[in-house]
């Protein structure tokens, strides 16, 4: 199983997984089981694939060739945020709230603990290490070094200050099912993309940005506040996408939640396994709702994804704004 790392400055905590489990709930053919993902972490493995000095990961797939492509597709000139306005508000999914501080009419501060489940950010490949200590491509952090540092020597979001241009794909499970949102808990599985594939004819393959719309903020609105993660409810990826993950090459995924299913019997399995072994940056708490309204009204599932983090050297992640253009 895979844990979250305590050592990064301005990183909120995530709760560490629990040890492996019984398989996991889902029917026949789906389940997976702690040893199936002992067993992934060599056959399904990214490291070393770019030179055993990588430090950016699945980015590699995004080549000069895949930003042309992804510029051809702006037709329409539309752009959308995939950025959730900031909560400031303390609730049960946002205990620490978006601090905005004004000191003068022309001055304030921002100060945000990003990681969690409301602030819209992207996770670095310095944010989560695996029961041995270990994050993406081998990287061992010690905690007290990293604290004296300030930071991450190796895979943080410093690798990404040049920014992130690519196409972005959205994958929109409740119109696919027909709903407003998804029930938190509800698993998504790898018939349930590849029918969203076919019925858009868009189907992701190197270099893209995948986001996964599960309708959280919908469900928010509608059920109030409630507690997402890996100690909540959620709806989410179910990890026997992982192998999925691995085969299509995706460059970086998102979701408007924490992307894995929760309750699980293992938990946060699909994030902690992309970000460590398969080397996927991962935009956690996006707010999908006025894209997928966008997407539905040009009739088109794929566009132009901007993203530029902070240039935060040794940082766990950033807040950030993805942009869609179509």
């Amino acid at each position: 199983m895979l844990r979250v790392t305590a050592v990064a400055a301005a990183a909120l905590v995530v709760l560490a997984a629990g040890a492996s489990a019984p398989a996991q709930e889902g029917a026949a053919g789906r389940a997976v089981t702690g040893a199936d993902l002992e067993r992934w972490q060599t056959e399904l493995s990214n490291w070393g694939r770019w030179g055993s000095d990588d430090e950016i990961g699945t980015i590699n797939l995004i080549t000069p060739e895949k930003r042309r492509e992804a510029a051809g597709l702006v037709r329409a000139g539309v752009s959308v945020s995939l950025a959730r306005d900031v909560l400031k508000e303390e609730a049960v999914d946002n205990p620490r709230p978006f601090e905005h501080t004004m000191h003068g009419v022309g001055s304030d501060t921002f100060a945000v603990r990003y990681h969690g489940w409301a602030h819209t950010h992207l996770d670095a490949l310095a944010h989560v290490d695996d029961d041995e200590g270990r994050m993406y491509n081998g990287y061992r952090p010690d905690e007290a070094a990293v604290l004296e540092a300030g930071g991450h020597a190796r895979n943080s979001i410093h690798n990404l200050k040049n920014g992130i241009f690519t196409r972005g794909i959205l994958m929109d499970i409740p119109r696919l099912k027909g709903v407003p949102y998804l029930e938190p808990e509800t698993p998504i599985y790898v018939e349930d993309l590849e029918a969203w594939e076919a019925r858009t004819g868009v189907r992701a393959g190197p270099g893209d940005a995948v986001f996964i719309r599960t309708g959280r903020w919908a469900a928010r609105e509608v059920l109030g506040p409630f507690i997402i993660g890996r100690i909540g409810t959620a709806a989410g990826l179910h990890a026997s996408v992982i192998p999925w993950l691995r085969e299509r090459d995706v460059a970086l995924l998102g979701s408007d939640g924490a992307l894995s299913v929760a309750p699980s019997e293992l938990p946060g399995a699909a994030h902690d396994f992309a970000l460590v072994h398969l080397g996927i940056h991962l935009f956690d708490n996006a707010d999908l709702e006025a894209l997928g309204d966008a997407a539905a009204e040009q009739g088109r599932w794929e566009f132009l994804l901007t993203a530029a983090p902070l240039a935060v050297w040794g940082g766990t992640g950033s807040p950030i704004n993805p942009i869609a253009t179509f």
